[in-house]
């Protein structure tokens, strides 16, 4: 083992060496080379290929809660009760604990935060579901062990942050919110300490010029491995490594970071995937794919809640489709993972240059118009522009007061579009259930994001989704539905043959084949609230069956064109041979 890795010809061992001194990539190899002799010991590695049949539930661990039962507990048999053999992988949003940003500010990585239970719920829910888990490690809670060593004066940690004199010209660093860079901490000593803060005074930055950062962070996404997890979710990334005179995003060195972690994990489990969490412009989003074959698997596809949502508005998928049509992936190994929500708002960074300004100004008129919010972040002038959209999806596409089968009708058609996308689709748990702006919790919060992430009780939740008729269970069985039939159909294996095509400028069209290219299905959108009628491309062959209604669109040898009618926000996934 240690003449594999030490080898100067080791990919590990020239990544280290690009990122550090001779002396200590030397100590960063050996650390490694003991972390890996550690968890051979401990992780039984099982191949695993992302197919058709993988879909992600996002949620908080605390999503549900029944009285004094572990809340991953109470998500379990919620899973189990209601989404067993539907959805398979299950991304478990920060359960360590925390002291902010709804556990984005980790105390400890290491530990469960008592309220949710431990890893032994956490362990339970890896046997029947794949896990995804939050690598949080740009920044630690300044509550953490390690930053109260370093406040302590403890010689180990004294590198573990970034400290700099407050007149240093940070003018370049690109920010991802309208906070101050340095924050001032006092020392058990009383000396004052002017720490690098990304994002909030409570989160921390890492210093990974420090190796021993490195090995300790390692050790933790080992840890999470050996506890059940098959896919680690780098949040915010590109901010990891910083260089004074740069923008400190998208450097060289965290490209280089990302790959030798997925390297270093892989020695040991080759079936963990890396999923990268970058909330920029599409462009520079899609770098994390590497060459497709060296850093991450699966790119958050961030363009796309907001190029649906635009879509919506205008009643016009052309922007949507004019992007979609340049999606490529470097490889047959990597694939996007598609979603509308998340724990955070929709971000509008990643359609700089996608949409207009006046496009971006339409959608954000929306979303306050119902009872969205909207956050910004400070530009190199001083300046502050959008950052993102804080409001449910489903309060974004309409108007709460809007007639339900129409708010239905808009959420359904947005969600079966990210079903049909090239790539894994992640559900977020609100999405499922049809979840409206939770806005008490903003005002109890004061934090915008609040309002999209609301808690359940349980038993009240089963009620909701036992009403007939109610907007919860309206969705979450026809988002159920949707999601059984895909999982059943080889076209939606996330790395087949793609095509989007452009029949109608109200329509959005994906073309997907089968791994055998036997077979194809086409994903008809109608985004207006209009009857439409498409002329279909005339290498589609007919009879062709719509598998969400069952109903066939047969030859008639007599018609030299085959047409489809639409009804307003109507889905159509039609089937047939190639």
């Amino acid at each position: 083992m240690k003449n594999h890795i030490s080898d100067p010809k080791h990919n590990i061992n020239k990544r280290l060496h690009k990122l550090y001194p001779e002396e200590t990539a030397q100590k960063a190899i050996d650390g490694i080379i003991d972390l890996i002799y550690k968890y051979k010991q401990r992780i039984n590695s099982k191949e695993y290929h992302l197919s058709q049949k993988d879909i992600i539930l996002i949620t908080y661990g605390d999503q549900v809660s029944r009285n004094s039962e572990p809340a991953l507990d109470t998500l379990k048999q919620f899973m189990d009760n209601h989404l067993k053999g539907v959805i398979n992988s299950v991304h478990i949003l920060p359960f360590y604990p925390y002291s902010s940003d709804d556990g984005f500010s980790v105390v400890n990585y290491t530990a469960v935060d008592p309220h949710m239970g431990s890893w032994r719920e956490v362990e339970s829910l890896s046997k029947e579901y794949r896990i995804m888990v939050d690598g949080v490690i740009n920044h630690i809670s300044q509550f953490s062990n390690w930053f109260k060593s370093f406040l302590a004066g403890d010689k180990y940690f004294e590198d573990f942050f970034i400290e700099l004199d407050p007149t240093t010209d940070l003018s370049k660093v690109v920010r991802p919110r309208a906070t101050p860079l340095l924050h001032e901490y006092i020392a058990d000593d009383g000396k004052i300490h002017n720490i690098w803060t990304t994002f909030s005074k409570d989160q921390v930055d890492l210093n990974y010029k420090s190796y021993k950062v490195l090995r300790a962070v390692l050790d933790a996404m080992f840890y999470y491995v050996e506890k059940g997890a098959t896919l680690i979710r780098l949040d915010a990334i590109a901010f990891i490594w910083k260089e004074l005179g740069t923008g400190c995003v998208h450097l060289p060195q965290t490209h280089e970071l990302i790959q030798l972690m997925r390297e270093v994990i892989h020695e040991v489990a080759p079936e963990v995937i890396i999923i990268t969490e970058t909330n920029v412009p599409h462009h520079e989003n899609i770098s994390y794919f590497g060459s497709g074959d060296d850093e991450a698997q699966m790119v958050y596809n961030f363009a796309l809640p907001p190029l649906l949502l635009n879509s919506m508005v205008c009643s016009n998928t052309k922007k949507l489709t004019t992007w979609a049509k340049t999606l490529e992936l470097p490889s047959d190994k990597v694939c996007f993972f598609n979603f509308t929500a998340s724990h955070d708002g929709i971000g509008l960074r990643p359609v700089k240059g996608i949409l207009s300004d006046e496009e971006v100004a339409n959608i954000e008129k929306r979303v306050k118009d119902h009872g969205g919010l909207v956050s910004y972040r400070s530009e190199e002038d001083g300046s502050k522009t959008p950052y993102e959209l804080n409001c449910s999806y489903i309060d974004a596409l309409s108007n709460p007061e809007d007639e339900q089968i129409l708010r239905i009708k808009r959420m359904l058609v947005t969600q079966a579009t990210v079903l049909a996308m090239p790539g894994v689709p992640g559900i977020y748990f609100h999405s499922l259930v049809g979840s409206q702006n939770y806005k008490d919790g903003v005002k109890h919060s004061g934090i915008n994001r609040t309002i999209n992430r609301e808690k359940y009780n349980v038993d009240w939740l089963e009620n909701e989704l036992s009403t007939m008729g109610s907007l919860g269970k309206t969705i979450f069985d026809a988002y159920k539905r949707m999601i059984s039939i895909r999982i059943n159909e080889d076209a939606f294996n996330p790395f087949t043959q793609f095509n989007f095509l452009e029949l109608d400028e109200r329509v959005f069209v994906i073309d997907k084949f089968s791994v055998d290219k036997k077979e194809r299905i086409l994903s008809l959108n109608n985004y207006s609230n209009e009857e439409v009628t498409i002329t279909l491309p005339k290498d589609i062959k007919l009879p062709l069956c719509d598998i969400l209604s069952s109903n066939y669109c047969d030859d008639n040898s007599m018609k030299k064109e085959s047409t489809i009618t639409l009804e307003p926000y109507q889905v159509m996934w039609l089937k047939g041979k190639i």
